[in-house]
């Protein structure tokens, strides 16, 4: 067995409900599973979702405040005022801030941007920032995607003659801030019909309204801030999205096409994706390790050579915030590990320097490690206050858990997955134990398993160039209209291999078992454990996207792993390889808990070789038991064990048989059978003609002398009988009193009883012996395989859910 990481919601349907639907609607059953699994109910809704943008922009002066800011920057305009743009330093702000430097420098106004300093100012307007505005002669500050919140800031702006228009998509508080206007369409008194807008939609809308017009010039920042701040794709925002991006694949902005060139990404192939994944990474990097200004004169230069010089810089300032991530989430994990946090169902842990920058990208890592709550502070070493991130799964809501102990904070803000916070060390202790007395109560043993949802279940064989064309024709994906995932059952595995530099990808080529279908490659990316986690003969389940694989002008399916699962056991074929110990030593770094079954000669020899680790050795017993033979064998039952090494080939089918009905829990098992060294020849089972002919060469003489080896040597010589042969034959016939042994003499019977050889249990457990390695020794991979799945308790087995209680390979 494979377990997968996580629980497989699969959307389910009716299917005559299908048909019915396809053939009124004129819409193919694959396109409208994939429709209705996104809540698209109604014929209207399909068409507007696949084809209709017009409907879904609507018209900005429904915004409350709208009326108000457009009169008064135009006053601003008209009478040569300075205004500065105020705006924050992630993607959606410096994408906001970017979108108004364009506009207001197309209308020719007198003006200038500001973003905080991450690190030296914190979130948001600041009183020392207005006074510099004050000191510089600016008469109104617009603020994007940042304000709603800035009460005390605010009535300082009014005080210095400042007005202030406030532009911004978060919760607003109970108390609003007293600025000239608030355009926020999550203001309860707000009739905009679409509430999802991120801050550079919000600031897009201002344009809309400013230029009487739909500003299609300014939809490439839209896109950028909508997609990077996980806004869902819906609405608005998917008309938004899916127009600016035709027009980033035609983009003559400088800053974006340096920018996806300097990450790889064509620009006539640009995706929503990508700009989550290399455009957003890049630009948050600005702001998180030195100044989001670096990404805001990118995205507003019209110089190409500079726009080519800052967008390297923004790659270097990305790659070394990958490095500082990793390094603190080492710290972090370590941490966990340490104090013994594991068991926490909220994680709070706190580092002296590090970056505050990234730590809520380190929150992410630690939620997905551990799947629950996690808060990550750098701690000041002079000052002891924290600011931390925290990052929240389903079932938890961080703002409302933060918000019944606010007591504890300087500061806190955020919603139900994210936040973030400003305390004292001295109450860290405290917020840990408060959350996880609350998570105690809100989070059952369920929430705390990672799920993944999919479309629906098919076959190999549908997937085509046609039905991913299909898929695709849902893009733009992102937040609430995610790209679909599959479920394709019974794979089987026709070559599995590493690629990549540092071996860490895993390419799949599969087949169905049907043979409907051709083979068609799948990756999975940075799980290069899964070379040592499938055998080749496993039938496995995935969970996939579907994309489409061009290279030198051809064009084929691919299959994209998200997660794997195999749900019977797994055979190894560990058998004739040349250094079985390398292997064992291998597998014992990569498992948690493996069983090594050899004889016992093997087994000791094993066990003082000390190789093997925490292994449990275990012996093959005449009896069929099996024996512990060190102290990791005896702490941990047989049952209880999911890997289990066959070393030793055993005397016969009835040890297996027991091993599978007393082991319920394995889910691989390791087929070594190698030669213990006592026996190097093929065993077989002699004729009866073997046996007459022996016996007529035994009557020949009175007795033979068998420790001089004449005996031996004759009969191979009369014939041709081994020498292994001839010792059980032997063993035979003493057995059933056909001869009799005096020292080292043997001699024939005088009166023997007449019995059936096959009585003798020596000839029993040779056939026995026999039967086993026909099996075992004998069988191809495959049929190895199906001689275990065929055992009872093993014939099927429903889908694992995750155990978050084992190690899996």
């Amino acid at each position: 067995m494979l377990q997968a990481k996580a629980k497989w919601n699969i959307t389910e349907y009716d299917e005559a409900l299908i048909e019915r639907l396809s053939a009124e609607w004129g819409v193919q059953p694959f396109l409208l599973k994939l429709l209705h699994a996104r809540g698209i109910t109604t014929a209207e809704e399909a068409s507007r979702f696949l084809q209709g943008d017009e409907g879904e922009i609507h018209d900005p002066f429904l915004l409350k405040g709208m009326r108000e800011a457009t009169a008064r920057i135009r006053k601003a305009l008209e009478e040569g005022e300075y205004i500065r743009v105020y705006g924050d330093y992630d993607a959606d702000g410096v994408s906001s801030t970017s979108l108004l430097v364009h506009l207001l420098r197309g209308l020719g106004a007198k003006f200038d941007h500001y973003i905080p300093h991450r690190a030296k100012e914190g979130y948001g307007l600041n009183i020392a920032a207005i006074e510099a505005a004050k000191a510089e002669g600016v008469s109104l500050i617009v603020t994007v995607d940042t304000g709603i919140s800035a009460v005390e800031q605010i009535a300082f702006a009014n005080s210095v003659q400042i007005d202030v228009i406030v532009t911004d998509h978060h919760e607003p508080p109970d108390i609003l801030p007293q600025a000239l206007a608030l355009i926020n369409p999550k203001l309860t008194d707000c009739p905009y019909p679409y509430k999802s807008l991120a801050g550079v939609g919000v600031a897009f809308k201002l344009a809309h309204a400013l230029l009487g017009r739909f500003p299609e010039e300014l939809l490439e920042m839209a896109v950028i801030g909508t997609v990077a701040d996980l806004m869902p794709l819906t609405g608005e925002n998917r008309a938004i999205v899916r127009r600016g991006m035709k027009r980033i694949r035609n983009s003559d902005n400088p800053g974006i096409k340096a920018l996806l060139d300097v990450a790889g990404v064509e620009l006539s192939k640009v995706s929503a994706g990508n700009i989550a994944f290399a455009v957003a990474p890049r630009i948050n990097a600005a702001g998180r390790l030195q100044h989001a200004n670096l990404a805001v004169h990118l995205l507003t230069t019209l110089d190409t050579s500079e726009a080519e010089l800052l967008s390297h810089e923004l790659d270097l300032l990305n790659k070394e915030r990958q490095a500082i991530v990793e390094d603190i989430a080492g710290q972090a994990l370590e941490q966990v590990t340490a104090q013994g946090l594991e068991q926490d169902k909220v994680l709070v842990v706190a580092g002296e320097s590090w970056n505050v920058g990234v730590i809520g990208i380190v929150a992410s890592k630690l939620l997905d490690r551990h799947y629950r709550p996690a808060i990550v502070l750098g701690v000041d070493p002079e000052t002891g206050m924290c600011k931390g991130s925290a990052r929240s799964i389903p079932g938890f809501d961080m703002y409302k858990a933060l918000s019944s102990v606010s007591e504890l904070f300087a500061h806190y803000g955020g919603h139900q997955a994210a936040a973030g916070m400003t305390l004292h060390r001295d109450q860290l202790p405290q917020l840990r134990q408060r959350l996880n007395e609350m998570a105690e109560h809100w989070l059952m043993a369920d929430d705390l398993l990672p799920k993944l949802s999919a479309d629906m279940v098919c076959g190999l064989s549908e997937v085509t160039l046609e039905t991913i064309q299909l898929a695709e024709s849902l893009a733009p994906f992102g937040m609430s209209n995610p790209a679909p995932r599959f479920v394709l059952e019974g794979l089987q595995i026709r070559e599995i291999r590493t690629m990549g530099k540092d071996k860490q990808h895993i390419k799949l080529t599969l087949t169905d078992p049907e043979g409907k279908a051709k083979p068609l490659e799948a990756l999975a990316f940075n799980r290069p454990q899964l070379v040592h986690a499938l055998s080749s003969t496993s039938r496995l389940d995935l969970l996939a996207e579907l994309s489409i694989n061009e290279w030198n002008g051809t064009r084929k399916p691919q299959i994209m792993i998200q997660d794997v699962r195999v749900n019977q056991l797994q055979i190894f074929d560990w058998r004739g390889i040349p250094t079985p110990q390398d292997k064992l030593e291998a597998l014992a770094d990569e498992v948690r808990a493996c069983a090594v079954l050899a004889s016992r000669p093997a087994a000791e020899r094993l066990a003082a070789d000390g190789k093997l680790g925490a292994c449990g050795l275990w012996s093959w017993e005449p009896d069929g038991t099996a024996l512990p033979v060190n102290d990791a064998a005896k702490a941990r039952p047989l049952a209880f064990v999911h890997n289990v090494v066959l070393y030793s080939l055993p005397e016969c089918l009835t040890r297996i048989h027991k091993l599978l009905i007393n082991g319920q829990t394995m889910e691989r098992i390791y087929a070594v059978f190698a030669a213990d060294g006592q026996r190097n020849q093929t065993l077989t089972l002699p004729s009866r003609e073997d046996f007459k002919g022996m016996y007529a060469i035994l009557k020949q003489r009175e007795q033979w002398n068998i420790r001089s080896g004449e005996l031996h040597t004759h009969l191979r010589r009369r014939s041709g009988i081994s020498e292994d042969a001839a010792s059980f034959i032997l063993q035979v016939f003493e057995e059933l009193s056909f001869i009799e042994k005096d020292g080292h003499s043997i001699r024939c019977t005088s009166a023997p009883s007449k019995q059936d050889l096959t009585t003798a249990q020596a000839y029993q457990r040779r056939v026995k012996q026999l039967e086993a390695e026909e099996i075992f020794v004998y069988s191809s991979a495959q049929e190895l395989t199906d001689w275990f799945l065929k055992q009872p308790g093993f014939e099927s087995s429903e889908p694992q859910q995750p155990n978050l209680l084992e190690e899996i390979v």
